[in-house]
């Protein structure tokens, strides 16, 4: 008896040291398949972003083929490094796989000359885009408009990125500015000020190299004996990495006009200085843009005594689908137009030919800044009888108008473009980017109801950016005024400023006296989607600090207090860009990272030796990593199976792995190899189970196939390449487990899914994010079924991104009982929309099917 119990309590305690040394296992496992999965789904979203830009031919420079390529091999690096530490290196040869790749794909891109040269000024008449590497996106974008498009633009030269490392290098300042930056919490306005002041005086105090200060003169001089005079001046503008790009960059940087020669090397110093502004600090870290991926070239032009000045926007940035070239205007030069210091004239165009004004609105302009012949400018005051004239005459409205198309039909999208009037009478572009528009689909405009009996406290002006926002009127009154913004607070002032950069992440809505809609501040406004009115007149005398408010930027109204029937849920403005000159490089370095050749798991095939693109390394790795994470293959065990599989009626083959708290018994696993469905107590997988048996969209008989969509999926299946996410119908799904934790990777047929959520009493900590690709039948028909989702999910709330026929969808800071109905109806929708891209038979389908969803109409009846 005495030997029994002695037995007995051994077996006991070696199944608890087995048992610990398990979850010791399964923790580290845990830790570096989490890694592997955030890698993954970058690389993911990566692989959807190079698909896009080069099926739609967007613009973009070197700076983009680069930092694509540059975060794919980064992403596959690290998903090898942690698939590896999962399986004590049983994968080690995909490092030598993985050299291979990036060796070529390094040599693709090497094969153009951007290691920088070593001139350091061109003439704006030697540069185009493909320079934007090497003097920054405004030169590049100005030299384009000048050498291809043959637009009027001032004489000028661009100063070179690699004057911009030589200056940093001899004085050493990217170290000691690491430093600070290390030291500074970014989301402390004071502290991003004080950092801001420390490294513009650590970049004024150190000296500009000879080298970089004669090439400057020179460049000056050779301009003037060009030119044949004795003095003249110039604008020195910011000419940045990535600016003018993607990202705006609209008024983040400095720009110093009527610059003498004498002075031209301190107003060098300065615009470089001016990366390190308080503004453009905050826009690169809300926009997660890396300070180490920044440098700037500077532009100087020709200063033109401007008679008027303005912006000119191709398309209505806050409704695009409308035909409307939008062109403001003031006296004198610029800053005044973009600043919003003066309500410009406004002048709408018709876009169709034979292009017609259609609205002309005359402002007062009371003031104008002009050039100080003393140097530097000078406010004046606007003679009487121009006060209320229009700047431009119908003639150069058109003509300005006929300049803004002939941009946007060579950049391939629509533009912001700056332009000057010289006294000569001509008409100048100083400067072309790619539009920040709100990409705004039908589905997306909610109408605010009419509100009975409650009358605005202000209405008019102009919309920004539409939306609602409510919170409590702050007014900035100066920039000290800045620091003290309280989060959620509705901002208002009397002109708009770039500087409000710094706020975007914590003001509810913008309104503001006076201020343009083709400003800066307003790019700004779009591009972080804050609902924004400017020329609201008398704003700041009708609203006091503290009241509450509602704005209502669709409507042009300011409502008093929180009026909750008008609130929207914000949606994530999509930010529009352009074609480029070297979609040719990125299409032969796309060729080592999109191909996908590793389809099946199960054929002899899937191996590190036939991985031979990004797309076959990440697809390789994520496969492992499963079979890591679920079979715990060490010393400890031979192949003790902790993955317990389902056994329920259900449309998937469904493993579970528990970490403890989703099971209503721990180490389940040492017992058996499955789990009934009730003895799951995981919230959020119970949810998405819920949703996936219920019986209104279980169907047991064939499902109803359009013809033609059918032939597609078999002509798709026979004729095309392998496509991300197509794989076999049976291959298993997976689910990690925790008490208030969900990981799950679901396939069904060709049809791909991965979910990641938390669900519990801390709100702040609870979301939800779901991504879903592939399906086996064309284009077309998987893009039309990606357009269904998408809309299910936006109606539930989510922040919804669309690339070909992939859906990401993410939801945050919802009560858990609100983001458990959100899951059971992803489980009723992966149902429901199985095998549905064969149904995707026209443009309307994916509305369609998706309102018949939300109304829980679960028939497939086609709709013709």
């Amino acid at each position: 008896m005495g030997m029994f119990k002695y037995f007995s309590r051994k077996r006991h305690r070696d199944r608890a040291i087995l048992r610990e040394k398990i979850r010791r296992r399964l923790r580290e496992k845990y830790s570096n398949f989490l890694e592997l999965l955030s890698s993954n789904v970058e690389l993911a979203d990566i692989i959807s972003d190079i698909s896009e830009t080069l099926r739609s031919q967007k613009l973009f420079g070197m700076s983009y083929v680069r930092s694509r390529a540059t975060l794919a091999m980064s992403h596959a690096f690290r998903m090898i490094r942690a698939l590896n530490e999962m399986s004590d290196n049983r994968y080690i040869e995909l490092y030598d796989v993985f050299e291979t790749i990036k060796n070529a794909i390094e040599k693709v891109i090497t094969l153009r000359p951007f290691s920088l040269p070593e001139t350091l000024v061109f003439p704006l008449s030697h540069v185009d885009l493909t320079m934007d590497d090497w003097v920054g996106g405004k030169s590049a974008h100005l030299g384009e408009i000048a050498s291809r498009l043959k637009l009027p633009i001032p004489d000028g030269f661009a100063v070179s990125i690699r004057a911009f490392h030589i200056f940093f290098e001899k004085n050493d300042l990217k170290a000691e500015i690491s430093r600070l930056k290390q030291l500074t919490n970014f989301n402390d306005l004071s502290a991003l000020q004080s950092l801001s002041e420390q490294i513009q005086a650590l970049i004024m105090r150190s000296a500009v190299p000879d080298e970089v200060a004669n090439a400057l003169l020179a460049a000056f001089d050779e301009m003037a004996r060009a030119k044949k005079v004795q003095s003249f001046t110039v604008a020195v503008r910011s000419s940045a990495i990535g600016e003018d790009s993607e990202v705006s960059f609209a008024g983040q940087y400095v720009s110093l006009l009527n610059i003498p020669r004498e002075k031209i090397v301190d107003a060098y110093k300065i615009v470089v200085a001016s990366l390190y502004t308080p503004r453009a600090l905050a826009y690169r870290f809300y926009k997660g843009i890396p300070d180490e991926d920044v440098a700037m070239g500077v532009l100087c032009l020709e200063m033109i005594d401007s008679v008027a000045s303005g912006v000119l926007y191709t398309q209505d940035p806050t409704n695009p689908a409308s035909d409307r070239i939008i062109i403001s205007a003031v006296w004198g030069l610029g800053p005044y137009a973009v600043e919003g210091r003066i309500q410009p004239d406004r002048y709408i165009v018709t876009r169709t030919a034979p292009l017609t004004i259609a609205k002309t609105l005359v402002s007062e302009k009371p003031v104008q800044l002009v050039r100080n012949p003393a140097g530097g400018l000078a406010e004046l005051p606007v003679c009487a009888e121009k006060i209320k004239a229009s700047c431009l005459n119908p003639d150069q409205i058109i003509t300005l108008a006929e300049y803004g198309l002939h941009l946007e039909s060579h950049f391939g999208c629509p533009q912001d473009v700056e332009w000057a009037l010289g006294p000569d009478g001509r008409l100048l572009i100083l400067q072309s980017r790619p539009l920040q528009s709100l990409n705004i689909d039908r589905d997306d405009v909610i109408e605010t109801p009419e509100l009975q009996g409650l009358e605005p406290v202000a209405l008019g002006g102009e919309t920004a950016c539409p939306g609602t926002g409510a919170g409590r009127a702050f007014i900035i009154e100066s920039e000290d005024d800045l620091g003290k913004f309280p989060e959620g607070s509705v901002l208002i002032a009397r002109h708009s400023s770039p500087q409000f950069a710094v706020l975007m992440n914590k003001a509810s809505a913008i309104v503001c006296e006076y201020g343009s809609v083709t400003g800066h501040m307003a790019s700004i406004a779009r591009e972080f989607g804050i609902p924004t009115i400017l020329g609201v007149p008398g704003i700041t005398e009708k609203l006091e600090n503290g009241m509450e408010v509602t704005v209502d930027a669709t409507k042009k109204k300011i409502f008093p207090g929180i009026v909750k029937e008008i609130l929207q849920k914000k949606k994530r403005p999509i930010i529009t860009t352009s074609e480029s000159p070297v979609y040719n490089v990125l299409s032969r370095v796309s060729k080592f990272i999109l191909p996908l050749n590793l389809i099946n798991p199960r054929d002899a095939s899937f191996s590190t030796e036939n991985c031979r693109t990004i797309h076959d390394i990440m697809r390789f790795v994520h496969e492992k990593s499963y079979e890591e994470m679920f079979t715990l293959g060490d010393t400890l065990s031979k192949e003790v199976r902790f993955a317990l599989h389902v056994r329920a009626p259900l449309p998937i083959d469904l493993y579970i792995i528990d970490l403890g708290g989703g099971l209503t018994k721990e180490d389940l696993f040492l017992e058996r190899d499955f789990v009934e469905i009730d003895e799951i107590v995981n919230p959020p997988l119970r949810a998405i189970l819920a949703g996936m048996t219920d019986e209104r969209v279980r169907q047991t008989e064939p499902r109803p196939v359009d013809f033609r969509g059918f032939l597609s999926v078999m002509t798709e299946q026979m004729l095309s390449p392998p496509k991300l996410g197509a794989e076999r119908f049976g291959d298993r799904s997976y689910a990690m487990i925790s008490d208030k934790y969900l990981n799950f990777s679901s396939r069904v047929g060709y049809h791909y899914s991965l979910l990641d959520a938390y669900c519990g009493r801390t709100v702040h900590k609870n979301y939800v994010t779901f991504s879903f690709m592939g399906g086996a039948a064309d284009d077309v028909r998987r893009h039309r079924r990606a357009r269904c989702i998408g809309i299910i999910l936006k109606e539930l709330g989510f922040l919804v991104n669309i690339k070909g026929d992939q859906v990401v969808g993410r939801i945050v800071k919802y009560e858990a009982s609100y983001l458990l109905e959100c899951l059971r109806q992803i489980g009723l929708m992966l149902e429901y929309t199985r095998q549905m891209d064969m149904l995707m038979s026209t443009d309307k389908s994916a509305e369609f099917f998706a309102r018949r969803f939300l109304k829980q109409d679960y028939r497939l009846d086609d709709i013709s």
